[in-house]
């Protein structure tokens, strides 16, 4: 099925269904960060975490990091310090520029990513994946796929060769 563009409004069936994405994701949102309050990390603790998990020596630059959870800089600043005041990372200086920092995951911060993810993965699968059929999971991820497409392609088509807005 491809996608066609007859209006630039949302009919009122468009609009229903983007409605429900949002409130279904919101609510998402706030059951998941519920379930990680209870091992004491906040979401923005557990993306952080696992971009540092993931990440070659448990390292990344201040500036990556930021690209990898999606975050302003000055937000993700503010949180790492609440995060370095808790030892679950630590921030030195980045050899060769004086302006980065190099955000590194601790013992303590692993330990917190480690004691999370057997639960937030649980509740996952409670909350999202339960709620659908193989078939169900298949048509979202088509449906997730297509979208992820047309952004990517509306994406080019707005920016410049260094990723600015045209």
């Amino acid at each position: 099925m491809t996608p066609t563009t007859t209006s630039e409004r949302l009919t009122e069936r468009e609009l229903v269904v983007w409605r429900s994405l949002l409130d279904t994701t919101t609510d998402l949102r706030r059951l998941l960060a519920a379930e990680l309050q209870q091992v004491e990390l906040s979401p923005g603790d557990y993306a952080v975490l696992l971009a540092l998990t993931e990440a070659d020596e448990r390292t990344l630059r201040s500036s990556e990091l930021a690209d990898a959870i999606d975050w302003e800089r000055s937000r993700l600043s503010h949180h790492l310090g609440r995060m370095e005041r808790r030892g679950l990372i630590r921030r030195t200086d980045c050899p060769g520029d004086n302006r980065g920092a190099l955000v590194l995951l601790t013992e303590d911060g692993f330990e917190a990513i480690r004691r999370a993810s057997g639960p937030h993965l649980r509740a996952v699968k409670r909350l999202f994946a339960d709620a659908l059929d193989p078939q169900q999971l298949d048509a979202l991820a088509d449906v997730l796929g297509s979208i992820r497409s047309h952004l990517d392609t509306t994406h080019l088509d707005t920016t410049d060769q260094e990723g600015h807005r045209a």
